[in-house]
């Protein structure tokens, strides 16, 4: 019998979390905090130990087989925390390759500097990763699913009127995030959850199991200059110039490795989630942007750190543009994930010709996206998305403008392009 909690919203990653169980001795499930692990893995196992209860980190300590139980599945969250469960579990898998066993959790990466002498395996073939993100709108019934990325890749789609979701509500779903403990939260009390997560970020979490010292202040700095440069492309020399001075060559080779660092304890945390570049045969490959564009794993934590409300967003059109482009890249993400696809973004130096997003399917075939807040921009995004396709040598499967204040599902006459509400999208 599961340990679903009462109230539990299903997840796209339910899926494949029971098909991996039927597959594979063990799953880990990486991701952020709060974006929902825990619940998730209780959804599927039928017993479980939590190693940040003191007691059972001590068990684990002499040895980790002493938490496991008879009652497979069994979820072991927070495993990281003694990083000799790691290769408990594999071994257990091994001793009569049964199915099924064990669903670790984590929301911290392990170091290799501290935790590679006691990690012996990778897990190979015995554990399964997968990448747990927070919610996107359809998981949190925010989005009605009217519209579906598969839809579309097969030509079946239902054109119609949707539900109308103005621009105030838009903003409240970007300033609230994916977090399940947010998503009935009143709306004057929305922000604080994401507050209290970069709080914690600065104060706890870049600290914990970390073999320096890191300031505080700089890794406040820098999130705010991930946030000004959400949804965009900015290289690293950027973020420098954002938090460090600097006066001559040999400190400005200091400051860039201060930034990777600081980068790489947030990447660590899985509050990271850069949108690569999609490689494609486009006029002349030189000119093809390299570049990630800039995302945390939330639109919310930006949001958070710039202290933006809703009225702020309200009275910022192009901040507000920027968040909303990073909400709907973030359900891309996690649908592109269900899919077994990928998610990138466009961009031609030379000419400037970009595409918002770009999500290629497992079997090769691509979709183009645009993404506008409002429906009068639809033609921009029409005509951008036409002319990348008269200049790819291998065309998309299909293109489509997701919008945020749109009240119908519809294909242009001329060109065939999907338009879609952002809330009325699905995987």
């Amino acid at each position: 019998m599961s340990l679903t909690k009462e109230g539990y919203r299903p997840r796209l990653i339910d899926e494949r979390i029971a098909r991996y169980l039927r597959i594979f001795g063990a799953v880990s499930i990486e991701g952020p905090k709060w974006c929902g692990k825990t619940w998730t893995s209780l959804n599927h196992a039928n017993s479980a130990v939590y190693v940040t209860d003191k007691s059972v980190r001590n068990n684990a300590m002499v040895d980790p087989k002493y938490i496991f139980m008879k009652e497979r599945p069994q979820l072991i969250d927070e495993w990281q925390v003694v990083p000799e469960i790691w290769d408990a579990v594999r071994n257990e898998c091994d001793s009569d390759h049964g199915k099924g066993k064990f669903i670790l959790t984590g929301s911290t990466s392990l170091k290799k500097k501290r935790g590679e002498q006691k990690v012996y395996h990778t897990g190979t073939g015995r554990i399964a990763p997968l990448r747990m993100q927070p919610m996107s709108l359809f998981e949190s019934s925010d989005s009605t699913g009217e519209a579906s990325l598969l839809g579309m890749l097969q030509g079946e789609i239902q054109e119609g009127f949707v539900r109308k979701v103005e621009l105030d509500e838009l903003a409240k779903l970007v300033i609230r995030g994916g977090w399940p403990e947010n998503i009935d939260m009143a709306d004057e009390d929305i922000g604080v959850i994401p507050e209290s997560y970069i709080e914690a970020i600065v104060t706890k979490d870049m600290h914990e199991r970390q073999t320096r010292k890191r300031s505080p202040e700089k890794m406040r700095m820098l999130l705010r200059s991930l946030a000004r440069h959400e949804a965009s492309i900015a290289g690293d020399k950027t973020l420098v110039k954002d938090i460090e001075d600097y006066e001559n060559g040999d400190e400005l080779i200091e400051s860039r490795a201060t930034v990777a660092d600081y980068t790489g304890v947030l990447d660590s945390l899985f509050m990271i989630a850069n949108q690569e570049a999609y490689s494609v045969h486009y006029r002349s490959s030189s000119r093809i942007g390299k570049s990630a564009k800039r995302h945390l794993v939330d639109p919310s934590l930006s949001c958070a750190s710039l202290h933006l409300t809703v009225n702020k967003l309200l009275n910022d059109h192009e901040t507000f543009g920027l968040m909303f482009e990073a909400m709907v890249e973030r359900d891309l993400r996690i649908y592109a994930d269900y899919l077994e696809g990928h998610l990138y973004h466009f961009r031609d130096n030379t000419s400037g010709d970009e595409v918002d997003a770009i999500i290629e399917f497992k079997d090769g075939d691509y979709a183009a996206f645009e993404i506008k807040l409002s429906d009068g921009s639809i033609q921009d995004a029409i005509r951008s998305l036409t002319t990348f396709q008269q200049n790819v040598e291998k065309k998309p499967a299909y293109m489509c403008v997701i919008v945020g204040h749109l009240d119908t599902v519809m294909r242009d006459a001329e060109t065939g392009i999907y338009i879609v509400p952002i809330t009325s999208l699905k995987p």
